[in-house]
């Protein structure tokens, strides 16, 4: 079935953005690109060394599109700044803007991230901002250029799930941006339910990262992703709120058929 996304101009035919984080080794993450179909993969500038043997990005094939984060951000000029070093330094100019204060539950500053998406879409990029799920953020970063919204399904790295979930459902409803599920989704009947409700796009990393077997779960992933999407292309069926059969007995009767049995 052919059902791409196109962001910023690049034509995807997956709907599962990958992360690169937490694995036991780097040298997993080939293996995982492959077992999960993934075409963009996010990385964190500060994890990039072209110094070192183990650079990460010298273990991300070519073909993927590079989603540089501006992790560690805490207002819209330094996630600028990222942004700009993360070009320079000849990752593309695809970026995920994160702009973070809150260091318990790791919640973005919506309002710094649509400053910072106004300044960087100005210039080029192909922003793509994570959010708190809230309609008129959306729509402001909308207006300042953002190519898709990013609201998190709950805390990064928390496995939690869709606790925002109607909020999310709101967003797809009102924005005619992409909506990427982004974080805490931990099992792939989440993320299946995220593509049902009509996301664009997920976007996970700890789920696979922290698996017992991080290939099959990348390979889950893919699966439930693929699924989902059908599904909400298919168009899922009404809920009822009481019982109706799905063979109705109209036009049949029970008697008559036993008492053509007696007569026979």
């Amino acid at each position: 079935m052919k059902d791409p996304l196109t962001i910023g101009g690049v034509t995807l035919t997956s709907r599962l953005f990958i992360g690169t984080g937490k694995y036991s080794r780097n040298t997993l993450i080939p293996e995982v690109i492959v077992r999960s179909g993934s075409q963009v993969i996010t990385v964190a500038l500060r994890r990039v060394d072209p110094e070192s043997k183990d650079n990460i990005v010298s273990h991300i094939p070519s073909h993927m599109t590079l989603l540089p984060n501006t992790s560690g951000a805490r207002t819209a000029e330094e996630a600028v700044r990222i942004a700009r070093l993360a070009r320079s330094a000849g990752l593309g100019n695809w970026v995920k803007i994160e702009v973070i204060n809150d260091q318990k539950y790791l919640l973005p500053d919506n309002m710094e991230t649509i400053r910072a998406t106004e300044i960087l879409a100005a210039e080029g990029f192909v922003v793509l901002p994570y959010m708190s799920p809230d309609l008129s953020a959306a729509l402001r970063l909308k207006a300042a250029g953002a190519a898709a919204v990013m609201p998190l399904g709950a805390p990064i790295g928390s496995n939690r799930g869709l606790q925002t979930k109607e909020l999310i459902r709101i967003l797809i409803s009102e924005t005619d941006l992409p909506v990427i599920v982004d974080a805490g989704i931990g099992r792939p009947s989440e993320a299946a339910e995220a593509m049902e409700m009509g996301a664009a796009a997920v976007l996970l990393n700890t789920a696979i990262a922290t698996a017992k077997d991080p290939l099959l779960m990348a390979e889950a992933f893919h699966d439930a992703i693929s699924a989902g999407r059908k599904a909400f292309l298919a168009g899922l069926g009404p809920v009822e709120e009481t019982a109706a059969a799905s063979s109705p007995l109209t036009g049949f009767s029970l008697t008559d058929g036993i008492g053509r049995g007696r007569r026979a």
